[in-house]
């Protein structure tokens, strides 16, 4: 899917257009992506709100899972890895899921559709090869197959769908976590933004030609890693290994919503994940600490790593992304504290340059969703 550069990194397969369109190149998840472009990352996030971006997401893993035996064995493999339903998939659709380890932290989020006659998921770049490795291991009754000869789209905001229905006829008929095959692209409804919008996998030759049909659009501009980044975080998305990590749990990041009622307690498949234990105990009682949203005082932001007290100095926790908002013009961020101090409106301090500096417990996301249901 790539080339090495000078430095070891990997290279898009579209990265001759980025350097074309005027991208800065930085290092993310050992490779080399455009963290912006000319108009900058206000400029980026703002026009992706109010029309549409194209993002190349190419450093995503993609991998099939195709069952040795039945559909239904090879559903039942892959929810014994993770909390959720994947045996009450419907066909063409997608769901969010999560790999939990023994101790009930999370070892990566990801994407799966069912597409009748095999599962295709999307995991993230700096887990992927730990993520095949672990599935392979993990699941001999199913065949493993990565997926290196085909890049990956994303098309967000809500000038997508016009843009891409002229390319791809039927994708305006999709709702929110559809998919489907359309000639040789591989299309969901859904994306990283808290935008309407899609993700394209195609097969590399055609790639870089369809990112420019695209572009040519009206309203499609290209949009960077800096612009991906503070866009999820106004909607309010993890981001892996700053907002979940091994060390979190699905309950304290409050992404109970993706744990479906078959896998709770009283179930029809109660458990039987890796850390159920935990999670189900905390679905129960409640977590120590959680994830909450985060209002700074002021305009300067709270950057990862801030550490966060109660007023009366007590430790509580630490920020684990932060910055600006440009569609809400305010500084925003997302951390965890203590359950206790986890409500909506409680009022903590931050401690930036040695100074104490108040900060608000707010609700997420931060900017409404757009997603077509």
């Amino acid at each position: 899917m790539s080339d090495l550069d000078a430095t070891g990194l990997q290279r898009l397969p579209l990265h001759d257009l980025h350097v074309e369109l005027g991208g800065k190149m930085v290092p993310f998840a050992g490779y080399e992506m455009p963290v912006q472009y000319a108009p900058g990352v206000m400029k980026e996030h703002l026009h992706t709100r109010a029309a549409a971006g194209l993002f190349d997401v190419s450093h995503m893993g993609q991998v099939i899972l195709r069952p040795k035996g039945t559909m239904e064995a090879l559903c039942l493999a892959f929810e014994a890895l993770m909390p959720v339903d994947v045996l009450g998939l419907a066909v063409g659709r997608q769901r969010y899921g999560l790999f939990t380890n023994d101790q009930g932290g999370i070892l990566d989020d990801l994407m799966f559709a069912n597409r009748g006659d095999h599962l295709f998921v999307v995991v993230n770049a700096a887990c992927k090869v730990a993520d095949v490795a672990h599935m392979t291991d993990a699941m001999p009754g199913v065949e493993v197959i990565p997926i290196a000869d085909r890049a990956l789209l994303a098309l967000q905001g809500p000038g997508a769908e016009a843009a891409l229905e002229r390319h791809l006829p039927g994708v305006a008929a999709m709702r929110f976590m559809d998919q489907a095959v359309i000639g040789e692209a591989w299309v969901s409804r859904s994306g990283y933004t808290g935008e309407d919008g899609y993700e394209i996998s195609l097969p590399l030759a055609g790639a870089e030609a369809f990112a420019r049909r695209l572009l040519a659009e009206p309203g499609v501009m290209p949009i960077g890693l800096g612009a991906r980044d503070s866009l999820r975080l106004e909607a309010g998305l993890c981001l892996y290994g700053h907002d979940i990590d091994e060390t979190t749990s699905p309950v304290e990041a409050g992404l109970t919503w993706a744990i479906q009622k078959a896998r709770r307690a009283g179930g029809a498949r109660e458990g039987g994940f890796p850390g159920a234990a935990r999670t189900l105990r905390e679905l129960a009682e409640g977590p120590e600490r959680q994830r909450v949203g985060l209002r700074p005082d002021g305009r300067a932001p709270m950057r990862e790593g801030t550490e966060l007290f109660a007023p009366d100095g007590t430790p509580l926790g630490s920020v684990t992304s932060g910055g600006f908002g440009p569609s809400v013009n305010a500084p925003i961020a997302m951390g965890y504290v203590a359950r206790h101090f986890a409500t909506t409106g409680t009022p903590l301090e931050g401690e930036v340059r040695g100074k104490r500096l108040p900060v608000t417990v707010a609700d997420l996301p931060f900017q409404p969703t757009t997603y077509k249901r």
